[in-house]
């Protein structure tokens, strides 16, 4: 078995960068290290498919490589299975994971990553599904996946975009350390990364570190 090769970004955007350009030096190691020349970019956590692509498009070409969208290949399962690394993006995780299990794709994705070892990047929801479950994700429930289960690339679960309790806020609704204590309640909850804005998650076999800025904070039961 190939070891898995994970690149788990809170986010895609950070202020002050592009699209992806705060991260592209650990994109063009990760890809580089593997030969690849193109990427398969799932955009279904958006509902425009073909508009989300040309925006993913254009960093990846600048920084030489192709990207094809799942949305147009005629077997998304052997796209899949042919793929040399795997993107997929932010936007809605509820819609995003109904999609993949609607497609019959979580299997495919796993053993493509855990088995075969090709190359995962996943921004924000990207990075939800990567984990055990959505448990853990920020985003509205607009549709309601057959599972909260998700990919399972990581036995935990990832709160991306994770703010710090801010005290001298006025603002007094549920912090998000509140939110993960609460699904710590829950019977066999998993541990939660809280992955601050910026920063980068690199998985590289059973061995795991921060990249990227800000850092993250840890919630174990």
């Amino acid at each position: 078995m190939a070891k898995r090769q994970l690149l788990l970004l809170s986010s895609s955007k950070v202020h002050g960068f592009e699209y992806l350009e705060y991260t592209k030096d650990d994109i063009q190691e990760l890809l580089t290290k593997n030969q690849t020349s193109t990427v398969l970019f799932i955009p279904y956590a958006l509902s425009n498919h073909e508009a989300y692509l040309k925006k993913v498009e254009i960093p990846f070409k600048k920084w030489g490589y192709k990207v094809e969208g799942i949305h147009n290949q005629e077997d998304p399962i052997h796209a899949i299975q042919k793929s040399e690394a795997i993107f997929i993006g932010g936007g809605n995780t509820f819609r995003l994971l109904k999609t993949l299990y609607d497609n019959n794709l979580i299997n495919p994705i796993r053993n493509r990553v855990l088995k075969d070892g090709v190359p995962y990047i996943g921004a924000s929801a990207g990075i939800n599904v990567a984990t055990s479950s959505i448990h853990t994700t920020n985003d509205m429930p607009i549709v309601y996946p057959p599972s909260f289960e998700a990919l399972n690339l990581v036995p935990f679960n990832i709160n991306p975009h994770y703010m710090d309790p801010d005290f001298s806020s006025k603002h007094k609704g549920e912090t998000r350390e509140e939110r993960i204590l609460q699904y710590h309640e829950e019977k066999n909850s998993k541990s939660v990364l809280g992955l601050r804005e910026g920063a980068t998650l690199y998985v590289e076999g059973n061995h795991a570190g921060l990249k990227g800025v800000a850092g993250a904070r840890l919630f174990q039961k």
